[in-house]
């Protein structure tokens, strides 16, 4: 069955046209236009399905803590994800501050424990999401690092592992003060903000309970636009506590893990600096 047809079928309207946008992951991405006038943004795949229900489920949950930052999910089955379709908008001050209050009161709303009630995903590797009431440091160190650092292991080698373990060993006292669990998106690089005319739009969350430094600290590892506006809000509408960007490669440490699991040592290096940094402080 085509993409149209499955699409037609999910949503219960004719897709007058559907444009390819290229794949990554294992999946596809396109844009329908639907007969009802609508555009759509989809992502296709045979053998995904699980992938998208972990997504679609991020964005509900996300949606419940602060609707104005997430988009609808349109459809979420067979292989496919539906959302809106997101015209492009320039980054702007105006945009970066109102982003900068909304991830703050998103954060604010506090979920019942650290992980989520759905199996993880980021990109096509799988995530812990096993739930605790925390503390947050060792549910970090076991659900997210130790499990990376083994699934990189070859690429980090002997040295590299034995660094991330001071880490893991040390996480207590690296973390900073106790925080409740944060409603966060996961996977909060530049590239998961979409820019519209009504503002910041999140999308491709890794979502679930964990610490609010994460998501900020995750803005500042690639760069997003206006970042120095986007902290500045934040921290106007919710303070973060003392220290707290002395705790940023701490926090940059797994998705920098990721990238070493997904694309080989040419992330090696930043992520060693990352946990070196993270162990002065």
């Amino acid at each position: 069955m085509s993409i149209a047809d499955r699409l037609g079928d999910s949503l219960g309207v004719s897709v007058r046209a559907v444009t390819d946008l290229g794949s990554g992951h294992g999946w596809t991405l396109h844009r329908a236009e639907l007969a009802d006038g609508r555009a759509v943004f989809v992502k296709a795949a045979a053998d995904r399905a699980w992938v998208f229900a972990a997504e679609a489920a991020g964005l509900r949950w996300l949606g419940a803590g602060n609707s104005a930052l997430v988009p609808p999910v349109l459809a979420a089955c067979e292989g496919m994800l539906v959302l809106p379709w997101l015209p492009d908008a320039a980054p702007s001050p105006a945009a970066a501050d109102r982003f900068g209050r909304d991830l703050a009161l998103l954060h604010a709303d506090s979920p019942e424990a650290f992980g989520a009630p759905w199996p993880g995903w980021i990109a096509e590797l799988p995530l812990d999401n096993t739930p605790s009431e925390g503390p947050w440091p060792r549910w970090y160190a076991e659900r997210r690092l130790r499990p990376f650092v083994v699934r990189a292991a070859d690429v980090l080698g002997v040295d590299g592992v034995r660094l991330l373990e001071r880490v893991i060993d040390g996480i207590d006292e690296l973390a900073g003060p106790p925080e409740p669990p944060a409603r966060i998106h996961g996977d909060l690089w530049s590239g998961n903000l979409r820019w519209t005319d009504v503002g910041v739009v999140l999308i491709d969350p890794a979502a679930h309970g964990g610490h609010r430094e994460t998501d900020l600290a995750m803005l500042a590892l690639f760069g997003a636009p206006h970042l120095d506006r986007i902290l500045a809000a934040y921290e106007r509408t919710r303070p973060l506590a003392a220290g707290w960007r002395s705790r940023v490669p701490l926090h940059q440490l797994h998705p920098l893990l990721v990238h070493v699991a997904l694309f080989g040592a040419g992330y090696r290096a930043q992520t060693l600096a990352a946990a070196r940094a993270a162990l002065t402080g």
